[in-house]
C-alpha cells in the first residue's frame, strides 16, 4: 500500500506522538509498504525507507520561547493569521491548521496514496479528504476530554476560563471523529471513552495496542541502583500524577534512602519545581529530558522500581517500556493501565490513582521484597514479548487500512 501518515506534531523522544509515528512507519515499511509522513513541528526522527514531508506551522510553542509572537515576515497567508489569532485568544490551533495545510497538499497528490492515516489531529481538513473519496483512518490514543476534566479540576478561579478556551478544539475533534469510517485506538478502555465522549459508533472502532522494540528495551547487564525510582511524564500536566509521586517520595525519604529520576522537562518555576521545593526533596529528585531510546532503556534498566502514577492513561507506552526492561512496576489502577499490565499483581503492583499514601506504601513494600521485584520484572518482560511488538502493530494497522479502502469503495 501507499500510505500517507499525518501527525500535527511529532516530538521525537517524549509525548508519545513522535515515537508512535516513527515506530509505526518503520514497521509498515518493513512489511513492504510505501510510507510518507506528513508532520508539523517538531518534526519526527524516521527510520530508513520512510519519507518525510514537512508541513510547517508557525511553531508557536517551540522551546525555549513558547507562545512566541512571530515576525510579520513569517506570516504567509490567512491560515497563518488564523493560527496566530487562535493562539492570542488562548486557544490551541495546531490540530485545525495542520489538518487544513495537510489536506491542501494531499488533494493535489490524491492519486499517489491508497490511504491517509491521521494521528489524532481530527481536524476539519480531514473531512475535505473524505469528501474527495480518499480512504481515511484516524488513531485516537484517548479522547483529550480526559485531560480537560483533570485540568479543570485542578484549576482555580480565572484559570478555569483559560483551560476551557485552550481545549476549545475538542468540539471539532468530536465532530470529525464521528465522520471517519475507521478509528483506531490502543485499548478497550480508550475505546469505551471514545464512544462515550466522542459518540463514535463502536462498530467503526478497531483496537490496535502500541508496541516496543524489545532489542532496545531489554533487561540491564549492570546492577540496578539501590533505591532508584524512574518515572516518565509530562511533569506539569496534572493527569500524569507527578504531584502524587513527589508526595510519596517525600514520605519514603524519611524512612529509607531513595532517588527519583523524572524523565520530564518541568516548566521553570512551574508547579513541579515549586512542589519539589515545598517538600524539600530537591536533593533526591532530578529531571532528565531529550533521551534517545537507548539512553531511556538504560535509565529504566538502572532502576529498582519504575512508577506510573497517572490519573488516567489511554495506553501508557512508558509502562510497556519499563516492563520490557524487566523493571518492576508500581502503577495507578487508572484508565488502560490494568489492561496493559494484565492480571493484577502479575506484572505490577497497582494502587489507587491520586493516593500518595498508598503509592508510598506500594513503593516501600516492593523495595523490601527483592524476590517479588524479580518476579514482577520477569513477568513484565514476558508479557511484552508476547503482546507488544511493533511488527504486530503494523500488521494489524494494515488490516484496518484494507477495511477503510473497502468502505471508501462502497461509499463511492
Amino acid at each position: 500500500m501507499r500510505i500517507a501518515l499525518l501527525s500535527y506534531r511529532s516530538k521525537p523522544h517524549s509525548g508519545g506522538q513522535g515515537i508512535y509515528v516513527r515506530r509505526l512507519s518503520s514497521g509498515l515499511a518493513e512489511l513492504g509498504h510505501e510510507v510518507e509522513v506528513f508532520s508539523g513541528q517538531p518534526y519526527p526522527e524516521l527510520d530508513e525507507g520512510v519519507r518525510l514531508t514537512r508541513v510547517p506551522s508557525l511553531d508557536l510553542y517551540r522551546e525555549p520561547d513558547p507562545f512566541r509572537t512571530p515576525h510579520p515576515r513569517e506570516l504567509r497567508g490567512p491560515l497563518d493569521l488564523a493560527e496566530l489569532g487562535i493562539m492570542w485568544s488562548a486557544g490551541f490551533p495546531e490540530p485545525l491548521t495542520f489538518s487544513l495545510r495537510a489536506a491542501r497538499i494531499l488533494r493535489a497528490r490524491a492519486d499517489e496514496f491508497d490511504v491517509v492515516h491521521d494521528n489524532q489531529s481530527l481536524g476539519y481538513g480531514l473531512l475535505g479528504l473524505r469528501r474527495a473519496g480518499i480512504p481515511l483512518v484516524s488513531t485516537v490514543h484517548h479522547p483529550i476530554t480526559h485531560d480537560r476534566r483533570v485540568e479543570l479540576a485542578a484549576a482555580r478561579g480565572w484559570r478555569k476560563l483559560g483551560v476551557r478556551r485552550w481545549y476549545g478544539f475538542l468540539r471539532m475533534q468530536r465532530r470529525v471523529a464521528r465522520r471517519i469510517p475507521r478509528v483506531l485506538t490502543v485499548s478497550e478502555s480508550s475505546a469505551d471513552d471514545i464512544v462515550r465522549d466522542f459518540a463514535v459508533d463502536r462498530r467503526n472502532l478497531r483496537i490496535v495496542p502500541l508496541g516496543v522494540d524489545p532489542e532496545v528495551f531489554r533487561p540491564p547487564t549492570r546492577p540496578r541502583v539501590p533505591g532508584r525510582i524512574v518515572a516518565m511524564a509530562s511533569a506539569d500536566t496534572p493527569m500524569k500524577g507527578i504531584g502524587t509521586l513527589l508526595e510519596a517520595v517525600a514520605k519514603l525519604r524519611t524512612e529509607r534512602a531513595v532517588e527519583l529520576v523524572l524523565v520530564a522537562r518541568p516548566t521553570p518555576g512551574g508547579p513541579t519545581e515549586r512542589l519539589i521545593e515545598e517538600l524539600a526533596i530537591g536533593d533526591v529528585v532530578r529531571t532528565v529530558s531529550g533521551l534517545t531510546d537507548e539512553r531511556l532503556a538504560e535509565l529504566f534498566g538502572s532502576a529498582e522500581i519504575a512508577c506510573v502514577p497517572s490519573l488516567y492513561e489511554g495506553f501508557s507506552l512508558p509502562t510497556v517500556e519499563a516492563m520490557a526492561c524487566g523493571t518492576p512496576l508500581v502503577a495507578s489502577r487508572a484508565g488502560a493501565i490494568p489492561e496493559v499490565v494484565g492480571a493484577d499483581g502479575t506484572t505490577a503492583e497497582l494502587v489507587p490513582p491520586g493516593d500518595a499514601e498508598a503509592l508510598a506504601a506500594g513503593l516501600g513494600a516492593l523495595f523490601d521484597a527483592p524476590e517479588r521485584r524479580a518476579a514482577l520484572g520477569a513477568a513484565g518482560r514476558q508479557r511484552v514479548l508476547t503482546h507488544y511488538s511493533w511488527s504486530s502493530v503494523a500488521a494489524a494497522t494494515v488490516d484496518c487500512y484494507a477495511e477503510a479502502i473497502e468502505a471508501s469503495r462502497k461509499g463511492r
